[in-house]
């Protein structure tokens, strides 16, 4: 197996990308150093690269005239989007987060996020919408999708946690025909960039990739 020798992280977010061509053998090697690295980040470094990501939205054209937003609830040392969402809804935007779907292997639906909705953890221990607000949307009426990245490399490259869910619920941009909506947006600290990643058949493409620092565009 192939390692990747990652930099002491010193509890900051500028570290160079890591040098690694990632394959089959490997990712899972990578996944955990990655994961590590963002978890070793302290939480002023964490509130300073969460406050950035809001930034370099703002700036994107899509993102000011997206109504339908969904993020996701961070764990693992991911980069907070809730400041994201704290800012959509005083613009009257409406925020929506991924509940695992109820019958479908490995489907998400996304649900209402509001300021008073209330949470249950899911099975993986993360909080998910419970109640009766937590009527699906239609994925494809959704805007923008912020989705959790480990990895990432410049050509859109991505590095997920292994559970392949946003994979399977966006299966059909895969394929490309016909898909317009929603935009799929990769989401990390930028210490989380490798100098490439090798696409799996099933990875979905992303449409641009954001940090604390800059937006990626994914062409």
């Amino acid at each position: 197996m192939t390692r990747t020798n990652l930099p002491v992280t010193n509890n900051t977010a500028t570290d160079a990308p890591t040098s690694a061509r990632s394959t089959n053998s490997n990712r899972r090697e990578l996944r955990r150093l990655l994961r590590a690295r963002r978890q070793s980040l302290s939480p002023a470094v964490q509130a300073r690269a969460s406050a950035g990501l809001l930034r370099q939205l703002q700036k994107q054209p899509w993102f000011n005239r997206a109504q339908r937003i969904a993020l996701y609830w961070p764990s693992d040392g991911e980069i907070d989007p809730r400041p994201v969402a704290a800012t959509a809804w005083r613009l009257n935007k409406r925020c929506y987060l991924p509940v695992l779907h109820p019958w479908l292997k490995r489907h998400l639906w996304f649900t209402p996020f509001a300021r008073n909705t209330r949470f249950a953890p899911n099975r993986f221990g993360i909080p998910e919408p419970v109640g009766p607000a937590r009527a699906p949307l239609n994925n494809r009426h959704l805007d923008v999708v912020l989705l959790p990245l480990v990895g990432f490399d410049r050509a859109g490259g991505r590095l997920g946690m292994g559970g392949g869910f946003y994979d399977t619920t966006f299966a059909a941009k895969r394929r490309g025909k016909g898909f317009k909506r929603p935009r799929l947006v990769g989401v990390a600290h930028s210490c989380q960039e490798v100098d490439a990643l090798a696409l799996a058949s099933w990875d979905v493409p992303l449409d641009g990739i954001a940090t604390e620092r800059e937006y990626i565009a994914i062409r």
